[in-house]
């Protein structure tokens, strides 16, 4: 009795120690980020920051302004979310509800293979092929808003469908069963009774492909075209947030570099409005229901 209390409470000081760890790495990278983010801020000034219209740090007096790229990481996350969102969740439905066993043993993992395959060839894929179609097909050079939504809604696929399947095959089946007892339809059953107590782990799985949307970096600088420029159409080039970052750190110096920094915050809040607006709506949804 002795040794299994003194493994349960050496097992407890693991989990606590592994757990103090996540909570330490995150808040030593929001001291990081805000630390060496807001004096520059403070330098450019806010509002001449992030609601400024051009960004040339090699011009004489330079100007930071990053107003076009927050634009252009929006734009480019809801694109991908218009994608990925629809596909994602009717896949997962069929996979969990719908879907064969044969078949489910070969797409289950093709869907978790997506997973697997490295943002650079998903760009290095968008550049060889989705972006001559757009061109060919659209006009304009091809490396566009459209293409980096097209190509990010393939990438959020796997997170939102593997969230999303898992949610539904956690409903209890005496909901699908008992909507089939009352003359549901199959279809009506699983999107009636299934579905709607899923919700908030298909909104979960809906963030998380956000998340990963707004803060992919390499397949974007391969397609979006990169042009800082307020985006008048789906064929013109756009820059992100995290495009900006990766195309100028390696240069960048004093308060350019700064800069670069403070758009990394901008990113990372950008983030964290997301994450908990959406689980305020998961929260007022779940005290309704």
């Amino acid at each position: 009795m002795r040794i299994n209390r003194i493994k349960e409470t050496a097992m407890q000081g693991v989990f606590f120690l592994t757990a103090i760890t996540s909570i330490a790495a995150v808040v030593l990278i929001c001291i990081f980020l805000f630390c060496n983010g807001i004096p520059a801020m403070a330098e450019i000034g806010f509002f001449d920051f992030v609601g400024g219209q051009k960004w040339s740090p090699t011009n004489v007096p330079a100007s930071y302004g990053i107003l076009y790229m927050i634009i252009g990481s929006i734009y480019v996350t809801a694109g991908a979310v218009l994608v990925g969102v629809p596909i994602g969740v009717l896949t997962a439905v069929f996979l969990a509800r719908f879907c064969p066993q044969p078949i489910y043993k070969f797409l289950k993992p093709a869907t978790e293979l997506l997973a697997g395959i490295p943002s650079i060839v998903y760009g290095f894929f968008g550049l060889m092929v989705v972006v001559p179609f757009i061109r060919e097909h659209f006009g304009g050079s091809g490396s566009s808003l459209m293409a980096a939504s097209l190509v990010l809604g393939i990438m959020i696929l796997p997170t939102i469908i593997g969230v999303s399947e898992s949610s539904i095959r956690a409903v209890p089946e005496s909901y699908y069963e008992g909507a089939l007892a009352l003359g549901a339809t199959r279809e009506r059953s699983v999107f009636k009774a299934v579905f709607p107590a899923a919700k908030s782990g298909v909104l979960a799985g809906i963030v998380l492909g956000i998340g990963r949307a707004i803060g992919e970096t390499m397949a974007v600088v391969l397609i979006a075209g990169n042009q800082v420029q307020l985006p008048e159409s789906l064929t013109d080039g756009v820059r992100t947030l995290t495009a900006n970052i990766v195309l100028e750190m390696g240069y960048a110096t004093g308060l350019h570099r700064q800069a670069l920094i403070a758009t990394a915050v901008v990113l990372f809040v950008f983030i964290l409005l997301i994450t908990v607006s959406m689980q305020a709506i998961k929260s007022r949804s779940e005290n309704r229901g």
